[in-house]
């Protein structure tokens, strides 16, 4: 077990002759913007990775056009997209997908936070997070890395570790004492006892009693309780932890309190993993149906057209390089060469030598001819994407849709029987709808709010409709339940509302639903205008197809980014 890699260099000493530069340089520029929480300038980067300008010009323009940046201005920022990453391991791994529930469930019932971590070399990464919303807020990231010997999980996995595995460890504490290569924890003091010095004692007593605990290791105030989930053949799928803080718990009221809870969430947890081990699966090779790629058309097709666009500004290996992590997913665990070539599109070849650089890079790892992705792939921008909102993730394709139609567009959610907007892009019009984020207004009596509505079962939207008195606001607000229901019928047929003047004189909107993966109605996108701009019929023709291709592109990123992540709506 290598040293924790907190590092990509641009061109890695010792990589083998069939490594991809391009590929090294593009997962460099991915890393070193999730250790900056997801945003650095194009200056920023070429100090940070020790790249050419005009090479991290090329990198950052290829990522963009694969849809992981967003090129805004001097600066390079992360998207949702880039999560596709990490969701091909999530996938591959299956553990988020079955355990989550359980690990939520037990949250809710201890009011504390619980999360689910597996092991990465010496150090350990978070893939669920069961957080309680408190003032005081305890909890990580998914994909955070932090030193194995600062953490409870970290104890119980090295409970595990071969000798050579401790002589790693070792070496990584030697060469960073304080911790700087884990930006997700707070830089250790120099001569904290409990880090280094007892983590050997830590390990002996997780290995005979079956738990650890974290004191306060990390920083100030947390304490943690950890428990092993063990797989079917016995070794260590993932460690269950109860987080919590020193005014709600001492370690040793963690342990006393709520290990018996733990532990009859873990095995449950195990009865889970049994229970898919033995049921029929799918072979891991290649599905039926080809792995995401960054575009509907198949990659060669996409990378030709692509280059033929930005010319020598796009870097085709970079982009075939990470199109090889998504290969991998639920039923792909473990792919062949040939699997992995089939899967992309790509020349065996080609997949062979993206599969030599993932390797090499710690990002893929291989037994006999099979390849499987490590946890270290949540590296590659997960971590500050995992807090993601619905409204932060709406922000830039709002800034979009005004800058095309010249108005302001807006993102609001159901509060209750009101609207309340979320994000917000403005115009400098002379004349231009002026709403705050934040604003409330009656559902009923706005474009937003009717689509929501009307994304609603029967009988919750008739209940809105008829509990509350409403009332007219303009001559022509439509306030008759009757009426209303008729509308909102109209409006979930048709797929969009138009309101003209029955929240203020002069004021039209249109609004379409924004559906989470589920196809549940989650929030909505609208177009606000003076009525003197445009006719109803012009909004339909014109704003409607804009509105449109918005909230496709907002409810692809608020899929990416919800399939292992809670994405807060407001």
């Amino acid at each position: 077990m290598p040293p924790t890699d907190t590092t990509t260099p641009p061109a890695a000493t010792g990589a083998p002759a069939e490594a991809v530069t391009p590929l090294m340089r593009g997962i460099a520029v991915l890393r070193r913007l999730t250790d900056a929480d997801g945003t650095l300038s194009l200056s920023e980067l070429e100090r940070a990775t020790g790249l050419a300008r005009s090479t991290v010009d090329r990198v950052t323009a290829t990522l963009a056009r694969m849809g992981f940046v967003r090129l805004d201005g001097r600066d390079a920022v992360l998207t949702p997209r880039v999560m596709a990453l990490g969701n091909a391991y999530l996938d591959a791994l299956r553990l988020p997908g079955l355990l989550g529930g359980h690990a939520d469930a037990l949250a809710d019932a201890l009011d504390e936070s619980v999360s689910l971590a597996v092991p990465d070399r010496d150090g350990i990464r978070f893939l669920h997070q069961a957080t309680r919303r408190r003032a005081m807020s305890l909890s990580f990231r998914i994909g955070d890395l932090l030193p194995a010997e600062r953490t409870a999980p970290g104890a119980l996995f090295a409970a595990e570790w071969t000798e050579a595995e401790w002589v790693c460890w070792r070496e990584r504490r030697a060469a960073d004492p304080e911790d700087r290569g884990f930006p997700a924890v707070p830089p250790r003091a120099p001569g904290r006892p409990a880090d280094g010095e007892l983590f050997e004692e830590r390990t002996r007593e997780a290995r005979e009693q079956g738990w650890a605990l974290d004191d306060q290791l990390i920083e100030p105030g947390l304490v943690a309780l950890s428990v092993p989930v063990r797989a079917p053949d016995g070794s260590i799928a993932c460690a269950a932890s109860v987080v919590s803080h020193t005014s709600r718990h001492s370690a040793a009221s963690l342990r006393d309190t709520l290990l018996p809870r733990l532990r009859e969430t873990v095995a449950a947890m195990e009865r889970e993993l049994r229970q898919a081990a033995e049921a029929p699966r799918a072979a891991d090779a290649v599905a039926d149906a080809p792995a995401a790629e960054p575009a509907e058309q198949p990659l060669a097709a996409w990378t030709a057209a692509s280059k033929q666009e930005l010319g020598r500004e796009f870097i085709e290996s970079l982009a075939r390089g990470l199109t090889v992590v998504t290969a991998f997913g639920e039923g792909r665990a473990e792919l062949t060469l040939s699997a992995a070539a089939e899967a992309t599109g790509l020349a065996r070849a080609t997949a062979r030598r993206a599969l030599i650089t993932l390797e090499h890079l710690g990002y893929v790892a291989s037994q006999g001819r099979t390849f499987r992705l490590t946890p270290r792939v949540l590296a590659l921008g997960y971590p500050p994407l995992s807090r993601t909102s619905l409204p932060q993730i709406a922000a830039p394709h709002l800034a979009a849709l005004a800058a095309r139609v010249h108005d302001s567009a807006s993102l609001a959610a159901l509060d209750g029987d009101d609207i309340r907007y979320t994000a917000r892009v403005a115009t400098t019009r002379v004349m231009s709808v002026n709403i705050t984020v934040g604003t409330r207004l009656p559902a009923y009596a706005t474009a937003l709010g009717r689509v929501m509505l009307a994304g609603l079962p029967p009988a919750e939207r008739h209940a809105r409709l008829t509990r509350n008195e409403t009332r007219p606001l303009t001559p022509r607000t439509v306030t008759a339940p009757d009426a209303l229901a008729t509308l909102l019928d109209q409006v979930a047929d048709q797929g969009y509302a138009l309101v003209e003047e029955e929240l203020e004189e002069g004021l039209r909107s249109i609004a379409v639903p924004v559906r989470n993966g589920t196809g549940e109605v989650v929030a909505a996108v609208n177009v606000a205008m003076h009525t003197v701009r445009r006719t109803a019929e012009e909004c339909v023709t014109h704003v409607l197809p804009e509105l449109r291709t918005t909230v496709a592109a907002i409810e692809a990123d608020l899929h990416i980014a919800g399939r292992f992540a809670r994405i807060p709506l407001t």
